[in-house]
């Protein structure tokens, strides 16, 4: 497939619709939140005046994602109801909520703002991990040394373990600094990410450029389970998608990784 471990520099809504229909295995996305966010500096965060094209694109990611797959979105709270018209009428639907506990306030209001959150959407009827992450999450702040809104690589690589398979392609359509695909191929996933602007395009290259030229033995396992995980399917005996995920943290705590 051509459009793997890439980052597409584009508008998603205009990318998308080339991606082929049910060829992707997992989404996790941070689209804006159609708050017009501006952080500290002065940075704003493109599309965030206009949520309509920005939830128009979830019709295409329902199209692109596998059957009885995952899609992990992040959303703003103060338009839960547009995200989730959205996210159902393209087809999925929520089987889980994410929060991430913040051990500062980002901001204050009637409330002081401590959590980050994302929804669990399905498409299909995926199998119930047998032992499940935790719904409530450590936050790990990321500094937004490169983007407004960055998301830690570190949050994002455990729900990538667990809801995708090593080998599979990982979509963010709405790529920012490239967290997901930096998440992703630490995982020993493909990635594909779309992003608007090209500084982001930019930084994100550079740091899998840097990454793809480490190569460590904890790919080589990755790439062994996958090839186990293949063999194991072509017996008509399919893994249950969380199999990996702790296979993997096994090795890593055998390993002293």
């Amino acid at each position: 497939m051509w459009m793997e471990n890439q980052i597409i520099q584009g508008d998603c809504t205009q990318v998308l619709p080339q991606i082929p229909s049910e060829s992707i295995d997992l989404v996790v996305t941070d689209p804006p939140y159609g708050v017009r966010y501006i952080d500290r500096r002065g940075r704003k965060v493109a599309n965030d005046d206009d949520l309509k094209p920005v939830l128009a694109a979830f019709g295409d990611v329902y199209r692109v994602l596998k059957q009885n797959r995952f899609c992990i979105s992040f959303y703003g709270w103060n338009h839960v109801d547009e995200f989730f018209r959205s996210w159902r009428s393209a087809g999925f639907y929520p089987v889980g909520h994410l929060v991430w506990r913040k051990s500062y306030a980002s901001s204050r209001g009637f409330l002081e703002s401590r959590h980050e959150q994302a929804y669990l959407l399905a498409k299909g009827r995926p199998a119930k991990p047998e032992k499940p992450i935790s719904d409530v999450r450590e936050w790990h702040y990321s500094g937004n040394r490169v983007h407004p809104t960055q998301k830690d690589v570190s949050i994002l690589k455990p729900l990538i373990e667990s809801f995708s398979r090593p080998g599979d392609l990982v979509l963010d359509p709405f790529s920012g600094s490239g967290s997901t695909s930096i998440a992703a191929a630490e995982a020993g996933r493909r990635y594909l990410g779309i992003e608007l602007e090209p500084q982001y395009c930019k930084y994100t290259r550079e740091c899998l450029a840097r990454q793809g030229n480490s190569p460590r033995r904890a790919d080589r396992f990755t790439a062994a389970l996958a090839d186990f995980g293949a063999w194991m399917e072509e017996q008509g005996h399919a893994l249950p998608l969380d199999f990996y995920a702790r296979a993997e943290r096994e090795w890593h705590i055998a390993s002293g990784h």
